[in-house]
């Protein structure tokens, strides 16, 4: 085990380590943009137990993922267009499925210049193009040092141990999300498992913890 580099080269740790930094980063940046224009702190978790927005983690993930390989070889201007494309297409797909598979908005930018069908703008995918092309560029190169190396026997267990938590805070939440749009639809529960969760997460309790939340019809 002391041979073992911790999250070493370009592997699903390491990604994984980005992808929860950019749910922490995204959260926080949120509620500091939110309290900025509005002076009022609000929660923008985007789960439920879990202090992560995975809309900006899906986005470092899908940028990592996508741009990761030759990002030394790749140039700037290149890394700019591809980050602006991912995301842009993130933001999109991400409200779209809220929108139609669980009745829900968490953004509307309907009335925001060059905005496209009120899910994405230009101007924003330009701004994930400059966050994209930091992070692989600047962020990630050095960021990858640092992560190999923390000590195999910190690092393993620690990994394993907040990804397992991810995934129980992902499924939880998501499940959620589409029992609410179920519900709202007049759809009684299938099973047992329906009934808790009308019980424990009902509508009071997803707007409460998620208060930019609206209804789609809104």
């Amino acid at each position: 085990m002391k041979d073992k580099i911790f999250a070493q080269g370009y592997c699903f740790p390491k990604i994984f380590i980005f992808f929860i930094l950019g749910c922490l980063l995204g959260t926080y940046y949120e509620e500091i943009l939110w309290y900025i224009r509005f002076g009022e702190v609000t929660n923008r978790d985007g789960l439920i137990y879990t202090p992560l927005s995975p809309i900006y983690g899906v986005g470092v993930l899908i940028f990592v993922l996508l741009l990761g390989r030759h990002n030394e070889s790749r140039n700037l201007l290149k890394t700019f267009i591809y980050a602006s494309l991912i995301g842009g297409m993130t933001e999109y797909i991400t409200g779209f499925i809220a929108s139609n598979f669980f009745g829900v908005k968490f953004w509307d930018y309907s009335n925001y210049f060059l905005n496209i069908q009120g899910l994405t703008t230009i101007p924003f995918m330009a701004f994930w193009g400059i966050g994209g092309t930091i992070l692989m560029k600047v962020i990630y190169p050095w960021l990858s040092k640092w992560i190999e190396k923390i000590p195999y026997k910190i690092g393993q267990p620690i990994y394993l141990v907040i990804l397992i938590v991810v995934i129980v805070d992902l499924f939880l939440t998501y499940s959620a999300f589409f029992r609410m749009g179920m519900r709202n639809a007049g759809k009684k529960p299938l099973t047992f498992v329906g009934d808790i969760y009308d019980k424990v997460y009902d509508d009071e309790f997803m707007y409460e913890h998620f208060p930019v939340m609206r209804p789609n019809d809104d």
